[in-house]
């Protein structure tokens, strides 16, 4: 699911240290001057991304981060078109780039194919080809390896070589995502292509994106990890080989400062120049922050696809029981949430789908705060006995459950005491335990180690199959080393069944029907605890120019090559 805006006013010709890290103070006689040191922006992070490896694992901060250093096939702009980032033409069934055809086992299938721009090199200067693209598809397909996307891999059947720039992917159905290529990055295959045939399984673990980071060869886009602090800061410089507009900043440093509070005084020190909107503050610190500094930052609050929820593990046995899940929904007040935190900016979710986006149905099952009907259905469920405020059931076991999410974010602590409060009003016993970031999204989540419930943001682009996170055959296991992003063990027949028909479905206007269905499921089997839409709060000094929020999966980083510094003397 998916993002977009700009910023005015005149660059002041003295720059205080809470406006620039670019030197830290104003420029002296024994400095260097301002115009000959290097343009440096510095970024503050509320997360450090848990893998470099631009095709394992799934995690904002790795996103943001790779926005600067690659670009994937296909990805959505800013305007939510989908556009190439790695081709030449987006394939289309009518520019003839797509092209039906049969597949082996005699479906109707599609081959795309793409074209590579000219001159695009890794940055240590070798050529990029199509042969670094069937490298990264042979490292996906093997399902030791754990990537990202299993449904990409599984649904393309081979990958056809035609020549160094140009390829063709068979695809073994037709979807109306035939032609969106956005989890694929190619790996550079004279670096990894020894490291993946001594031992695919460990792949992950052994890769020169976690062993050797600074490797310039690793990248392609127009920056390249000049240093990396491990779990502090990562430091990237121009790429020097990068085909495309040059940038503007000569340095960009991106530091992890996990402390939200913290976030803000390294802002106003200077540490740091501004705070992603896509992981930075949440808009109840943005708001008050606006209160006391909004005159000297430009701040852009950017609703979009960001869906707070909490994922519930479906294999424990008090959540198994749907009427403990319905129960559960109608026992927490999430407009109070908002209202309380976000002075209701954020709006309540009774779904995965924003209205923002074009599938959004309202027909479906929604959960109003309603103590009386969650007792019943508490009850209903067996939970019946109260024992100092705690329910019990019938075998003596206690309404007893844990939720987890990412320590140090203040807001989602704020809100875990919310549900705390509200939850121990019908007996529900909720332990709280979080963990870093780097832990909660590379291990915990991952590989399904949350007990009962855990509360994080999933971030879609526009009209995004849930296949990923819905379907029973991306449920993260052993056997596929943990890939998937099925973390809640959902396996519901007929929800599978709507998401393989809402796929080959190409009529828009036929497809909405079954999304339609799909959200009447998510909301009446309820796996999942919809919270609400985020909007995210950017905080930007006011001489930065050309960062447009996306409002959708793919970060604002992905144009990082536009952003610039209005100089003096200059109009925005």
């Amino acid at each position: 699911m998916k993002l977009i805006t700009v910023f005015p006013l005149l660059l002041a010709a003295v720059l205080t240290l809470s406006a620039c890290s670019d030197g830290g103070s104003t420029p002296t006689a024994d400095k260097t001057p301002a115009s000959e040191a290097p343009k440096t922006l510095t970024i503050g992070l509320a997360q450090y991304p848990s893998t470099m490896h631009p095709n394992i694992e799934t995690m904002v901060a790795k996103s943001y981060v790779r926005g600067f250093l690659a670009r994937s096939m296909t990805y959505f702009d800013a305007d939510w078109n989908l556009v190439c980032g790695l081709c030449v033409q987006l394939p289309t069934l009518e520019n003839g780039l797509a092209v039906l055809e049969e597949t082996p086992d005699g479906k109707q299938g599609v081959a795309v194919t793409y074209t590579l721009p000219e001159g695009v090199t890794w940055g240590d200067g070798t050529p990029l080809t199509t042969a670094d693209v069937a490298f990264a598809w042979e490292v996906g397909s093997d399902t030791k390896t754990g990537s990202n996307n299993l449904e990409m891999y599984t649904r393309g059947y081979q990958l056809d070589v035609v020549d160094a720039r140009t390829f063709t992917l068979h695809i073994n159905k037709l979807t109306f995502d035939y032609n969106h290529l956005g989890d694929l990055y190619p790996l550079p295959k004279h670096l990894e292509a020894e490291i993946f045939a001594e031992d695919s399984y460990e792949y992950r673990h052994r890769t020169n994106y976690n062993a050797n980071t600074t490797e310039p060869g690793l990248w392609w886009g127009p920056y390249l990890i000049a240093d990396t602090q491990q779990g502090t800061s990562v430091t990237l410089k121009k790429n020097p080989h990068w085909y495309g507009k040059a940038p503007y900043f000569d340095q960009v440093v991106i530091r992890a400062i996990q402390n939200t509070s913290a976030m803000e005084a390294n802002l106003r020190s200077g540490t740091i120049d501004m705070i992603a909107g896509e992981l930075g503050i949440h808009l109840d610190q943005a708001l008050a922050f606006q209160k006391r500094h909004g005159d000297e930052y430009n701040i852009i609050y950017k609703s979009g696809l960001h869906y707070e929820h909490i994922d519930l593990n479906m294999e424990n046995p008090i959540l198994q029981d749907k009427r403990v899940r319905k129960a559960l929904m109608h026992s927490i007040d999430r407009q109070l949430i908002s209202d309380l935190l976000f002075q209701g900016r954020q709006p309540v979710a009774h779904g995965s789908v924003n209205p923002l986006d074009t599938i959004y149905s309202d027909n479906i099952t929604k959960y109003e705060h309603d103590t009386a009907k969650a007792i019943a259905f508490f009850e209903a469920a067996g939970w019946t006995e109260m024992k100092e405020g705690i329910r019990y059931n019938a075998a003596g076991d206690a309404l007893r459950l844990e939720i987890m999410s990412t320590a140090g974010d203040k807001t989602r602590e704020k809100v875990e005491q919310v549900l705390q409060s509200q939850l121990k009003v019908v007996g529900v016993d909720l332990r709280i335990r979080n963990e870093a970031p780097r832990v909660f999204f590379g291990q915990t989540t991952r590989e399904r180690k949350f007990s009962a419930m855990a509360m994080f943001a999933w971030i879609s682009a526009p009209e995004n199959v849930p296949r990923s996170t819905l379907h029973s055959s991306e449920i993260p296991m052993p056997e596929n080393n943990y890939a998937g992003q099925n973390y809640s063990t959902i396996n519901i027949p007929e929800l599978d069944a709507a998401i393989e028909a809402l796929e080959h479905e190409l009529d828009t206007s036929k497809r909405l029907p079954i999304w339609e269905r799909i959200q009447q499921i998510y909301s009446d089997e309820v796996p999942v605890m919809p919270l609400y839409f985020r909007a995210n709060s950017y905080v930007m000094p006011k001489w930065l120019k050309g960062l447009r929020p996306t409002g959708h999966l793919d970060q604002s980083s992905n144009h990082a090559e536009y952003w610039h510094r209005e100089e003096a003397g200059t109009q925005g």
